[in-house]
Parts: C-alpha cells; structure tokens; sequence
C-alpha cells in the first residue's frame, strides 16, 4: 500500500519548532483565552474523573458563551469515552467553583458542559488512535494537494503523524503532522453507531459490577 507524507520540508520544522501548545490552539482550544481556560480547568475536570475534550469562549463583550465538551477516559476494558447528563451536571459544579473564585472572564457568560456526541471531534492525538478504522473528515491549516479537507478511513497515528486511507483512492495512505490539523470529526455510520453501543453497554455492565460489589460489602 502507498503511503505519503506530506511536505517533507515542512514535517522537518514541525520537528524541530511547532509546540505542543500550537497543537492545542488549533484542535482543542481556538484563541489565547481558549487556552488559558484549558489549562486552568483540565486539573479540575481530571480530579473530577473527566477529560476535556474541546473549550470554546464565544460571543462578544456582554454575554459570552462557554462551551466545553468532556469525556470519561476510555479505559482498557471498553468502558469510559462517554458522558451522561449526570456527568455533565458533576463536572459544571466543579468547573462553576473554580471559575466563580478565579474569575478568569470579564462581564457574564453561560457555562454549556456537553459529551462530544457520537459523530464527535478528534482533538487530541490519542483520539486518532483511539478510532482507528472509522471514517473521517479532516480539515488542514494549509492547503495539501491542491485541497485542505479530506474523507476517509483512520489509519491510525505513527511518529505523531495521523495516517488516512482517502475515500475514493484505493491502496493510497496519508499521513498528516498532527499540528496541521484545525479540525476533525468522525463520519456518522452503522459501524459508529455500533462502537457507541458497545461503549454504553460496557459503561452500563461496569455500573452494575459496582452496585453488586457495594451489595455484597453491605
């Protein structure tokens, strides 16, 4: 199988100069703020038991809108990768603790704690690997044989670098820097909808296991 790596020149100077803080600005979090935000609120949303998965601050002056979208870790066993309302609720409380005593944004806003969805972003390089073998759309900083998006099959990451099967190019594999990335997110399809089952029915089963563990200590 074909395999090509984009601009060699360029994957040389991501090498040896773009950051892991730029990898941030353009999946996980959009402007300066965005990243202050994340890097204030990822401890607390991990000794909450979460993961923040993307942070957006929009709107203007007077009302802005705080978006953020959390996870539970995915764990080995198949559990985790979710969020129920409950969890949302949880991880608000503890988010609007810190925020009301830090008070890191100017004038009123709206905290919004959401799950990323089925057909969710990939922001994180792990979440590349994680889907491995799911359809893809994936959107560059820069423009990569004449184009900036692409659609395709995950193949998984290697040397930091995000490889996809292209939808219509047989036997063809590419493998982007990650730091080119601005966004992605997975196709919806039979095969996803399939993965989310199996994710809630693992989180479900765990759940239970914990019930009849506390029953029996009782």
């Amino acid at each position: 199988m074909p395999l090509f790596l984009w601009s060699l020149a360029s994957w040389a100077f991501w090498l040896g100069g773009a950051s892991h803080e730029a990898e941030k600005r353009t999946v996980r979090g959009k402007t300066r703020e965005d990243l202050d935000l994340i890097e204030m609120l990822d401890p607390v949303a991990e000794a909450t038991g979460y993961e923040i998965v993307r942070l957006r601050l929009m709107g203007g002056a007077e009302q802005r809108r705080l978006q953020i979208m959390a996870e539970r870790p995915l764990l080995e066993d198949g559990s985790g990768g979710d969020m129920n309302v409950e969890d949302c609720a949880k991880l608000s409380r503890a988010i609007s603790e810190v925020m009301d005593a830090a008070d890191p944004i100017a004038g009123e806003y709206t905290l919004e704690v959401s799950s990323p969805g089925v057909d969710r972003p990939l922001t994180r390089l792990k979440d590349f690997e994680t889907y491995a073998g799911l359809e893809v759309r994936i959107e560059l900083d820069r423009v990569a044989e004449g184009r900036k998006r692409f659609k395709g099959e995950l193949a998984g990451v290697e040397d930091d670098q995000v490889g996809l099967n292209i939808e219509g190019e047989d036997d063809v594999t590419v493998y982007f820097p990650f730091a080119w990335i601005v966004d992605a997110k997975l196709v919806l399809s039979d095969e996803l909808m399939k993965r989310g089952a199996d994710a809630r029915a693992a989180r479900v089963d765990a759940e239970n296991d914990n019930d009849l563990s506390e029953s029996e200590e009782d």
